[in-house]
């Protein structure tokens, strides 16, 4: 065995030298931003998505299923399902896909808000 081939202990993390150097440099971020969501300020970052900056926030649920009410997120993050939409100042949009500006409005959940807003609520009897 040759010394460029020598294995790491099993106690050491072994040095990785084959890989392009895009892979070893740390991600640039554009300055960051602040979006309001469902009240909350939240840091984002310009040229980051709003899905993105949701997640980085622990935001990971952005609706409910109308009809059982399970969790639904990012899911295919190219604007295809739907999943993700949330009300973006005033509209209705695919959060993967549309890009974060300073100072917009997120609601998650707002349809499930909507359809309850229109709806009498249920009591307990």
């Amino acid at each position: 065995m040759t010394s460029s081939q020598a294995q790491a202990s099993p106690n050491q993390t072994p040095q990785v030298t084959a890989s392009p150097d895009w892979v070893r440099k740390p991600v640039a971020r554009g300055p960051a931003i602040r979006l309001v969501v469902d009240g909350v300020t939240v840091t984002a970052f310009e040229g980051e998505s709003v899905g993105v900056a949701l997640a980085a926030a622990g935001r990971l649920v952005l609706r409910h299923s109308p009809g059982l009410g399970a969790p639904r997120g990012m899911f295919c993050l190219m604007g295809v399902c739907q999943e993700c939409a949330v009300d973006i100042d005033g509209a209705m949009l695919p959060s993967c896909m549309t890009p974060a500006r300073d100072g917009m409005r997120v609601t998650t959940d707002a349809l499930t808000r909507r359809r309850d807003a229109g709806s009498p609520r249920k009591t307990a009897e």
